[in-house]
């Protein structure tokens, strides 16, 4: 493939796979790195693609396993159950709706580690027994941190709804 055509083909596809990687890592610098890596593993494998049809599949499927990767490689391997931090926000009407970027952005407050399950599960499809490969953890890990993330999340968008000017930074 010559220059011109990556090049198109990575204006076409990065800003959608970028947010796939904000999913996963917080850092901007990490996420640049994970999608270079990507874009390099793409363009040097595409001649293993056997479906055309299946290029944007393929390609955010590499994008994840990047992000996995620099996850693995981090120091603090383990997933932790981390203290939730409070979101900035809240509705002002209780009738208010919650929309997908609303829950992409409450997905922030989770601990990292419940976080990515949570993603790689409900979002990209995953099986705890692929989630539990990819990351190096039990099954039961992962259907705990899964557990751990909804239930976080249910408790972020009852803060969402619920919350008013007047009870920011009040514990319930």
């Amino acid at each position: 493939m010559d220059r011109a055509s990556q090049r198109q083909m990575y204006e076409l596809l990065a800003p959608r796979l970028y947010i796939v990687c904000k999913r996963y890592l917080k850092q901007d610098i990490e996420i640049e790195e994970a999608l270079a890596d990507a874009f390099y593993t793409i363009f040097t494998k595409m001649d293993q693609l056997k479906e055309n049809a299946a290029f944007e599949v393929w390609a955010k499927k590499i994008v994840i396993n990047q992000c996995l990767l620099t996850i693995r490689r981090k120091s603090d391997r383990q997933i932790y159950v981390d203290d939730m931090a409070v979101p900035p926000f809240a509705a002002e009407e209780n009738d208010m709706l919650l929309n997908e970027q609303d829950v992409l952005k409450l997905l922030d407050y989770l601990p990292q580690g419940a976080k990515n399950i949570f993603c790689l599960f409900a979002i990209e499809g995953y099986s705890h027994k692929e989630i539990a490969e990819q990351l190096n953890v039990s099954e039961g890990t992962s259907k705990s941190q899964l557990n751990v993330a909804r239930t976080k999340l249910k408790e972020l968008i009852e803060l969402y709804y619920n919350q008013t000017p007047e009870s920011y930074g009040k514990s319930r």
